[in-house]
């Protein structure tokens, strides 16, 4: 028997506070697997936080499978330059 897909829970996955003020972040609704990337001055992200009531993650707390062929992101083609 399958869970229900319940939008009202909310995750946050912290990727990097980066040197210029702004915090890169994965946001997923439902389902911490499915994500978006995004990137918000650190203030923003605060209330961002709060506002949508998240579940910080982490690695530890939700790992991602890497060897499932989709455990790359967006963020590693741009640095990495795949």
């Amino acid at each position: 028997m399958t869970e229900d897909f319940d939008t009202s829970k909310r995750f946050v996955r912290l990727i990097e506070k980066r040197a210029d003020g702004f915090i890169e972040f994965e946001f997923a609704v439902g389902e911490p697997e499915i994500f978006a990337e995004m990137m918000l001055a650190e203030e923003d992200f605060i209330k961002f936080c709060q506002d949508q009531h998240v579940v910080m993650i982490d690695e530890n707390s939700n790992p991602i499978d890497h060897d499932s062929g989709f455990g790359w992101r967006l963020r590693d083609a741009a640095h990495k330059r795949i």
